[in-house]
C-alpha cells in the first residue's frame, strides 16, 4: 500500500497545485493607446533579488521593477471575536527580514465591503496619515474598485490634481461549476507610459471609472488581465496550475493573473501555503497596493465570490 501511495504522489509535480478543495469556503507597440508598453520586455523572470527601499509609501505605490518578481506573503489574523468577522491582513516581503509592507481590514458598519489599506500595521483608521488606499465592492460583492488615498472628486480642486486615482477594477464572474470549480476574474489596471510609469486615472464621477470604461470598451490606456485558466488533471480529479513551488495547499483562492497576449508572463499569483498564510508574487506593471487589494477581494465573504 505504501508503495502505491508514493507512486500516486509522484504523478503530480510539486510545482503544480490544485484550485478546488478550499477549506475557506465556509467562513507591444510603443506609444500605442492600449497601455500595453510592458509587453515589449516580457521574458522569463529570474529569481527575486534582495529588495530594499528608502520610502515605504513610494515602494508600495510604484510598479515592480521590470525583470524582478516581488515575492510576498499574506497572513490573516482572525483571533478573537471581533477579528473572526473582521480579520486583519498583513503583507510582508517573503525574505529573511520579513519586511512589513501593508495591512488591510474591512470597515465595520459599511453597506458594501470596504477595506482600508495602511502602511502602518497598528493604524488602520480612515483619517490616519498611514492610509494609502482602499478597496470597495458593489452591493452584490462581484465587482471591486481600488483607490489611492487622495480626495473624493466632489471635494477635489476643479483641475482634479488632488482627486483620488483608481488603481484597479476587479470583476468576479459567476462560475457554472459553483463553489467546486475555479473562479473567473477580470482585472483592469491603468496602462503604463513610455517611461514605465502608471498613467493617472482620476474619474470625475462614477460613470467614468475603470469598471464603466471596461464595460463600454473604452480601453485607451487601460490593461485588461484575467486569471489563467487552470488545467483539469484526470489523475488527481482537480484543476491545477503551475505555481513553481510557491503554493502548497489546494484552494479556490489560488490564482494567477496574466494578459491574453502572453500567458507565460505571470503578472500576479496568489495561493495558500497554510490555513492563514498565503504567498503573493507580483511583477511589472503591478504595484504592491494593487496586488494586495486584489488578494483582499478574493477573501471577501459574499457568496457570489466564494
Amino acid at each position: 500500500k505504501s508503495k502505491s501511495k508514493e507512486k500516486d504522489k509522484k504523478k503530480e509535480p510539486a510545482s503544480m497545485f490544485m484550485i478546488n478543495g478550499d477549506k475557506d469556503s465556509k467562513s507591444k507597440k510603443k506609444g500605442s493607446k492600449t497601455g500595453l508598453h510592458f509587453f515589449q520586455s516580457m521574458q522569463k523572470i529570474p529569481p527575486s533579488p534582495e529588495i530594499e527601499f528608502d520610502n515605504l509609501e513610494d515602494f508600495v505605490m510604484d510598479p515592480a521593477p521590470q525583470g524582478v518578481t516581488v515575492k510576498c506573503r499574506v497572513t490573516r489574523d482572525q483571533r478573537g471575536v471581533d477579528k473572526s468577522l473582521y480579520p486583519i491582513y498583513y503583507l510582508h516581503l517573503d525574505n529573511d527580514k520579513k519586511t512589513f509592507l501593508l495591512a488591510g481590514r474591512k470597515r465595520k458598519k459599511s453597506t458594501t465591503s470596504n477595506y482600508l489599506i495602511s502602511i502602518d500595521a497598528t493604524d488602520l483608521s480612515r483619517g490616519g496619515e498611514n492610509f494609502v488606499g482602499k478597496l470597495r465592492s458593489n452591493l452584490m460583492g462581484t465587482k471591486f474598485t481600488v483607490f489611492d488615498n487622495a480626495l473624493n472628486p466632489e471635494r477635489a480642486l476643479p483641475d482634479m490634481s488632488n482627486a483620488r486615482q483608481e488603481l484597479a477594477g476587479i470583476i468576479y464572474e459567476t462560475n457554472v461549476l459553483g463553489m467546486k470549480g475555479p473562479r473567473r476574474m477580470t482585472v483592469i489596471i491603468p496602462g503604463m507610459n513610455k517611461d514605465s510609469e502608471r498613467v493617472p486615472l482620476r474619474p470625475r464621477n462614477e460613470c467614468d471609472g475603470l469598471l464603466i470604461r471596461y464595460q463600454n470598451r473604452r480601453m485607451d490606456n487601460l490593461i485588461e488581465l484575467h486569471n489563467k485558466t487552470p488545467v483539469w488533471n484526470e489523475e488527481t480529479a482537480s484543476h491545477v496550475l503551475n505555481f513553481n513551488g510557491r503554493v502548497t495547499q489546494a484552494s479556490v483562492k489560488n490564482f494567477q493573473i496574466v494578459h491574453n497576449k502572453d500567458l507565460d508572463y505571470i503578472v500576479m499569483q496568489f495561493g495558500r501555503i497554510a490555513d492563514d498564510i498565503f504567498t503573493l508574487d507580483y511583477n511589472y506593471p503591478m504595484c504592491a497596493v494593487q496586488a494586495f487589494a486584489i488578494a483582499l477581494s478574493s477573501f471577501d465573504g459574499k457568496i457570489a465570490c466564494e
